[in-house]
């Protein structure tokens, strides 16, 4: 008894991991990627070496549709090759012969592969158009709309984009920038589609598919390269602050926690019965297990304390850095994406020589510019390269008195993680800064 096994791979939608052995004592296997090759040569061969089975995982690995499936089972049935098909149980299979075909399972087995080709043909339609890079279905973001094959800038809705863009990476702020919308554009949108606004690849430029994967450069950007790592950072940033605090009016706010009861210090606003006018700020411990309780703190003194500390350690934490230089990654990351570019560009010349075929450009053309986008994911989430630069800048006191609250808050988080107050027993205090960096 001679088995022989046949496979059948679509590039364009499954991995190159072959199929399974059964456990039986296959003679032969044939395995076709994309084509069916492998196919022709398994009915040629079954002239000369004739087969009593044929094993398959799958009855649609036979076609792309039930007319495929019938001409190869008539063609099967012509040299009197019964079909085996995997079964549920691990390394069994089931025949398919004629009593099986006239039974009511085969024909809801049909039913079921017929389903499938259809579901595999619509996915096989968006792979090629990822292919193409092509836009995915469904109604372009806000700020697009969809052109005969990208995404086309909408010229009224494209600057409220950039203005929310720019209006959070000045101050750092989603819900800001949601309310900077509404008053200047009368655009309502909620903090939720803000969000997906700054993470959504488009902006930038990139196109994105429900695969999780990503081609770079493929309609023009609203977001520049800079404007969007700089966001990137920022998001980062506000990830590792209590909610609502990024876009507290105070600098300090979120930043500042208590070394003694280890409780974050809220900003506390203060106002006399005699003045209405004037405001104190404290900063007052949220839930402060001792007794008596951690007393609060003058805010102004802690800011300005908090800056010089920044302005004394901030150069010689930047030395210090045991990380390597964000100079040379970004050069080696450099050198990876340029020979990746060269390959690219040398694919219409290999196709206009014929040595490639059309399709196989067009599948290399796409996983070269997927592992560009990765490279440039990459590049995003390093560091800024003049981070001494920066530092030498932001060392300097009249730098901070010069900023506006917003501002001031932006650059506190963008360095500092965390500002402690470590309180000593006669009742002083001093400040202590964790950098990000």
């Amino acid at each position: 008894m001679r088995i022989a096994l046949y496979a059948y791979r679509e590039p364009l939608l499954d991995t190159a991991t072959p199929v399974p052995v059964p456990n039986l004592a296959i003679a032969c296997e044939y395995r076709d990627w994309g084509d069916r090759h492998q196919w022709q040569q398994l009915l040629a061969e079954a002239h000369q070496q004739p087969l009593d089975y044929v094993w398959v995982q799958t009855l649609a690995a036979l076609g792309a549709d039930l007319a495929e499936v019938r001409d190869r089972l008539a063609a099967l049935q012509a040299l009197e090759i019964e079909l085996l098909i995997a079964t549920d149980a691990p390394g069994s299979a089931a025949p398919l012969n004629d009593q099986s075909v006239a039974s009511p399972d085969f024909i809801a087995l049909l039913s079921e592969v017929q389903a499938e080709q259809r579901r595999r043909a619509l996915r096989l339609g968006h792979a090629r158009n990822r292919v193409r890079a092509l836009p995915p279905p469904g109604k372009a973001a806000y700020g697009y709309r969809r052109g005969r094959d990208r995404y086309i800038l909408d010229r009224s809705t494209a600057p409220v984009v950039k203005a929310f863009f720019e209006r959070y990476l000045l101050y750092g702020s989603l819900r800001g920038a949601v309310r900077y919308l509404e008053q200047k554009f009368g655009k309502k949108i909620s903090p939720t589609t803000g969000r997906r606004w700054l993470s959504n690849p488009v902006y930038r430029g990139d196109t994105a598919y429900g695969t999780g994967e990503t081609i770079p450069d493929t309609h023009a950007a609203i977001l520049s390269r800079e404007e969007a790592a700089q966001l990137d950072r920022l998001r980062r940033r506000n990830q590792r602050l209590p909610p609502r605090t990024a876009s507290a009016p105070r600098s300090l706010a979120g930043l500042v926690r208590c070394a003694a009861c280890h409780s974050p210090l809220h900003v506390a606003r203060v106002t006399p019965a005699s003045s209405k006018k004037a405001e104190y700020l404290y900063l007052r411990p949220a839930t402060c297990p001792q007794q008596p309780h951690c007393p609060a703190l003058p805010y102004e003194a802690v800011l300005q304390a908090t800056i010089a500390g920044i302005c004394a350690e901030v150069p010689a934490a930047v030395a210090a850095i045991a990380a390597p230089d964000p100079s040379a990654m970004q050069a080696a990351i450099a050198i990876q994406s340029e020979r990746q570019q060269v390959i690219l560009a040398q694919l219409p010349i290999l196709e206009a020589q014929g040595i490639l075929d059309p399709e196989t450009a067009a599948l290399r053309r796409y996983k070269l510019q997927t592992e560009l986008a990765d490279l440039q994911a990459k590049v995003d989430q390093l560091p800024p390269a003049n981070l001494a630069a920066i530092a030498t800048t932001i060392s300097l006191p009249q730098f901070w008195l010069d900023l506006s609250e917003p501002e001031r808050r932006f650059y506190l988080r963008e360095f500092v993680q965390q500002v402690l107050i470590v309180r000593s027993p006669d009742g002083h205090w001093q400040v202590q800064i964790q950098f990000i960096f």
